[in-house]
């Protein structure tokens, strides 16, 4: 019995070190990936014609308000109103009735001042692998700036850039420290997967065959 024990301490050991080793290479990989493609300054940024939302929900459990959410609608209408980019694509989560990342984005943009036609929707963006994806392969744009928190862009501009999309981040505010600990973690994990995504797997979006139509960009 205690010879059983001391192998499974030990292979349980081993699992965690190699999950560890695996969460830190891709962690480091992504960074690297991404490295001189993330922005905080609008002066730095170069201009982009098509500016990419990554979608999250409106309110937080228990209807409050997500300053992810928040901070990336103000990122957005900082880059338009500078002349950094022409169009928004909003693209987020509507896989069912009552939930409407997309239309909640196009809402609060309009709100904030951003013309309606120079916003697209993107209902199909179930994921930042779809949205990246489909920004090319749906709407034609294989240069654009992605506009979310760094830890997000980072992973996105990584997705983008090994599928021959030319893509900046402009990272927006990001939250106060113990705001978005669960996110924290599982960013980790949603690296590992975006490796596999990429080097393993050759994941591509839900939905990307049908093309839409997309304003001309000056």
């Amino acid at each position: 019995m205690k010879t059983l024990f001391k192998r499974f301490i030990k292979l349980l050991l081993i699992t965690l070190f190699l999950l560890a080793a695996v969460i830190f290479i891709s962690d480091y990989w992504v960074i690297r990936q991404s490295k001189d493609h993330t922005f905080h300054s609008i002066d730095e940024l170069p201009e982009n014609p098509t500016g990419l939302v990554l979608g999250t929900s409106k309110r937080v459990r228990g209807g409050g308000e997500n300053l992810y959410f928040k901070y990336r609608m103000q990122a957005a209408v900082e880059l338009f109103q500078a002349g950094k980019i022409q169009f928004i694509i909003v693209s987020g989560d509507n896989s069912i009735r009552e939930y409407n990342e997309t239309r909640d984005m196009k809402n609060s943009l309009i709100e904030m001042g951003i013309p309606e036609d120079k916003i697209v929707e993107d209902f199909a963006g179930f994921s930042t692998l779809d949205s990246v994806l489909r920004a090319k392969e749906v709407f034609g744009q294989d240069s654009i700036t992605i506009i979310s928190q760094e830890f997000h862009n980072q992973r996105a501009i990584f997705i983008g850039k090994n599928h021959d999309i030319y893509a900046l981040g402009f990272n927006a505010s990001d939250v106060p420290k113990g705001y978005g600990k669960f996110i924290t973690i599982r960013e980790y994990f949603a690296r590992v997967k975006a490796m596999l995504d990429v080097y393993v797997l050759n994941t591509m979006p839900k939905f990307y065959k049908d093309k839409e139509p997309f304003p001309n960009v000056e």
